[in-house]
């Protein structure tokens, strides 16, 4: 039975089977794996007989029992041999996705000698009589900490600091793909507050700047909070940030494509934990006409009892008309749906409800908060964070161009100047000739997405613009714990 969940290159196996060599078996193993909801990526034969012929068959499926499924109906097949599985992710992760590499040849002595003693003690007193030379003389120019603590692993949860490891490693390895960054996974064994800032603070002379990632809120709040007053670098929390900005970019365009203001939209976001507070922030910088904020306390409106201070200040500047209803009802009439929340909170009927050239951005993962086959029928934009899917929202469009940006320029803080920055330098990038329903953002390929990002950073840095801070906005040492969202990290 075919499966009703996306598959995806995330879930994709390889399959080892032994076949009769005959003209048949080859379609009815391709046949089959169709059959069962899976889509067939390669087929190689790797060896051959007079009577049987062996084929790795990979493909890609939902989930590991959709893997399951597919293995047990190909076995099901007359004169079939399925002789080995292999799950190609985690092929991929063995041994690590990273290393460190020497910049320098140690060919002989004369090398060694001024890479390492005698010769690299001058260079450490130059450092000592003139520490902005760190900046210069080391690794520090172009290195970056991914630091997190593992509590909240993609949409997983609380995983602790092992587990998220695969994670840093794979931001460490973006960072260099795509920004030319040089950055290392720092996972702490604690989730103390105090601790990870005293920690963070007391290894930041080796970095240029700190990416945080996959520390729940409230926690992750506080824990920026402290480290931007406390370090000469900049800190740059992904899942907020990252997120943010690159929701603004697709919105810019997808606004564009329906030809309407972000003045005049009314924006339904479910999930107001870190990344949907930091979406919904940048948006109302940006002037958006309303928005409506919807977490476990529902669609949070003025008059409201038991809100956090997070919440608090976003039902006191959100939800003009005070909507107190569901998610669904929220969505009746409205232009916008961003969702950073959950899977599958939401049908195509929903979306039907939405005014005319609706715009819809479901980024939960793996799985969106509705299908976005379904939404497609009713609206006439869709993003997801999903690869295999049009109008990819990743993070990945964002974080390497803004440290990039950021540490060219020597920058001692993240600022919002450079959020709004990145995000237009996103937006531009597709070139608005270019742009329709299903090309909002650029490739995450698109080799001129980090560059156009690390330019509009480094003006931003140079020359900010003056933009007075939101009134009111609540301290992040005051924020208790709210719902941990997913974001668009990869």
């Amino acid at each position: 039975m075919a499966t009703t969940r996306l598959p995806s290159a995330g879930f994709s196996i390889t399959i080892r089977i032994a076949v009769p060599a005959d003209a048949s078996s080859i379609g009815r193993l391709t046949t089959s794996v169709g059959e069962a909801g899976a889509i067939v990526t390669a087929l190689d034969v790797v060896d051959s007989d007079p009577s049987n012929v062996i084929v790795d068959l990979t493909c890609d499926t939902a989930d590991t029992s959709h893997a399951d499924q597919v293995v047990e109906a190909l076995k099901a097949l007359d004169g079939v041999d399925v002789r080995k599985v292999s799950d190609r992710t985690f092929l991929l992760h063995l041994g690590g996705k990273i290393e460190v590499s020497p910049k320098v040849a140690l060919r002989n002595r004369d090398e060694l000698s001024r890479a390492y003693t005698p010769g690299v003690a001058r260079v450490c007193q130059a450092i000592a009589e003139n520490p902005a030379d760190a900046r210069r003389l080391t690794i520090k120019r172009n290195t970056v900490a991914v630091v997190s603590d593992g509590s909240a692993v993609l949409g997983l949860g609380n995983l602790g600091p092992a587990a998220s490891l695969p994670v840093m490693e794979g931001k460490a390895a973006l960072f260099k793909r795509f920004g030319g960054v040089d950055a290392w996974p720092v996972v702490l064994d604690t989730q103390d507050t105090d601790e990870i800032v005293a920690i963070v603070k007391a290894i930041a002379p080796a970095y240029g700047g700190i990416n945080l990632e996959d520390i729940a809120a409230p926690r992750c709040f506080e824990i920026e909070a402290r480290l931007r007053e406390a370090l000469d670098i900049p800190v740059f929390h992904d899942d907020q940030h990252g997120t943010a900005i690159c929701v603004l970019a697709a919105l810019t365009n997808a606004l564009r494509v329906v030809g309407k203001q972000l003045a005049d939209v009314r924006v339904v976001v479910s999930g107001a934990g870190a990344a949907g507070t930091a979406i919904m922030k940048l948006l109302l910088r940006q002037g958006v006409g309303d928005i409506i904020a919807y977490d476990r306390q529902g669609a949070l409106h003025r008059g409201q009892t038991g809100l956090n201070p997070a919440w608090q200040w976003l039902a006191e500047n959100t939800n003009t008309d005070g909507y107190a209803g569901d998610l669904p009802g929220a969505l009746n009439g409205a232009d916008v749906f961003i969702g950073v929340s959950a899977p599958n909170l939401l049908t195509g009927d929903d979306i039907a409800t939405m005014a005319k050239d609706a715009i819809v951005f479901a980024l939960a993962n793996p799985d969106p908060e509705v299908d976005p086959r379904e939404a497609r029928k009713h609206a006439a934009v869709v993003a997801t964070g999903r690869s295999d899917q049009p109008n990819q929202i990743n993070n990945v469009l964002a974080f390497p161009g803004v440290f990039r940006g950021m540490l060219d320029a020597h920058a001692e803080e993240f600022t919002e100047e450079m959020a709004l920055a990145a995000a237009r330098a996103i937006a531009d990038v597709v070139g608005e000739e270019k742009i329709n329903p299903t090309v909002i953002v650029p490739s995450v390929f698109d080799s001129r997405v980090a560059p156009a990002v690390a330019a509009a950073v480094r003006a931003a840095a140079q020359n900010p613009a003056v933009t007075p801070p939101p009134a009111a906005d609540p301290g992040p040492a005051d924020l208790p714990e709210i719902a941990a969202t997913a974001s668009a990290t990869p």
